[in-house]
């Protein structure tokens, strides 16, 4: 076998490494909720564009390669599919003799425009490598990393379903970062299990609402915006299923709005907008996606926040409350 084939053959087997295949991400396979064909249409493909985004990172010779196939993802899925590069990056870094930059050059190229994806990805990688393989928290963005836990939240609701959804699991100590409020770790990995319920529910807000109903009160308001940023950032309901959700959201439903927001941002940030995400944000922010972003970047600290929480949760409830003051919204 000649250099370069053998060099293709490893990259290729390099890919199956850590992750799931693709029947893994069937609504069937995974026991998920089917609202209706439409819908396990869309979440199906929102996996598969994932796992091609893996793909890409993993046998790509380099990232800038591997950017020209990410570029050619249609609009709707394409941010899905810098996920999946996210965490295909974070493993390779990860991996025995990894150069620990891919993800830094990644962020560095057209990733920059899909950082929060990208950060959701290292979390995904971090539930598939050892522990001692994790990416140090100190080459992050001390704002941002929180998605990493988003991340790794989604993760796990998703492939352990019945142990963080039904058993309503939740980690006493999850040790990342080295340094920092550790104790914030648990609500941003609900934020990534709220995210999840989206796609475990199918969709439905009935039963993604229901699913909620069944945790602790404390863990409501990290879990609705999780929902929030999937039901607009992945779409999959109607107008009148998203009011639906508004409602049951009742008190909630500023979180609900913030998810939204966020999810709007990345949206505009990645100039990946579309009319579903437009839909979401009107129902849920009361407001169009760009004036959703702008309002999430406007809330958003500049420098150090003096107290226990962590920036990124001042910046949760700067927006939550922004929405809570608009017209449409309640607190």
């Amino acid at each position: 076998m000649g250099e370069r084939k053998l060099k293709k053959a490893l990259r290729s087997l390099r890919r199956h490494i850590l992750t799931p295949g693709v029947s893994e991400t069937k609504m069937e396979t995974r026991g998920f909720h089917v609202k209706s064909p439409e819908s396990r249409e869309l979440l199906e493909t929102i996996g598969e564009t994932f796992l091609q985004g893996y793909a890409h990172a993993m046998e790509a010779r380099s990232v800038t390669e591997a950017e020209g196939r990410l570029e050619e993802v249609p609009r709707r899925f394409r941010g899905f599919a810098y996920e999946g590069a996210g965490m295909g990056c974070a493993v390779l870094d990860g991996l025995p003799f990894g150069s620990g930059s891919k993800v830094d050059d990644l962020l560095a190229g057209r990733g920059r425009n899909h950082v929060y994806m990208i950060y959701i990805g290292i979390g995904w990688a971090m539930a598939r490598l050892p522990r001692f393989r994790w990416p140090k928290s100190t080459g992050l963005d001390p704002l941002l990393l929180w998605l990493v836990h988003d991340g790794f939240g989604f993760h796990q609701a998703y492939f352990h379903t019945r142990r963080y959804i039904d058993e309503q699991y939740q980690d006493p100590g999850f040790p990342w970062p080295a340094s920092g409020p550790r104790s914030y770790a648990g609500r941003a990995i609900d934020q990534g299990i709220g995210r999840a319920m989206w796609f475990i529910g199918g969709a439905d807000a009935d039963r993604v609402t229901s699913m909620i109903d069944k945790f602790p009160e404390r863990r409501n308001p990290d879990l609705w915006s999780g929902v929030g940023l999937a039901a607009t950032y992945a779409g999959g309901a109607s107008a009148e299923e998203l009011q639906r959700l508004c409602d049951r959201a009742g008190t909630y439903r500023s979180h609900l709005a913030q998810g939204s927001a966020f999810a709007a941002e990345a949206r505009v940030r990645a100039g990946l907008l579309t009319p579903q995400n437009e839909v979401a944000t009107q129902v849920l922010c009361g407001t169009t996606p760009e004036h959703a972003a702008w309002i999430s970047l406007d809330t958003r600290p500049d420098g150090t926040v003096q107290g226990e929480l962590p920036a990124y949760e001042v910046w949760r409830r700067r927006l939550a409350d922004q929405f809570a003051s608009l017209g449409g919204v309640t607190p």
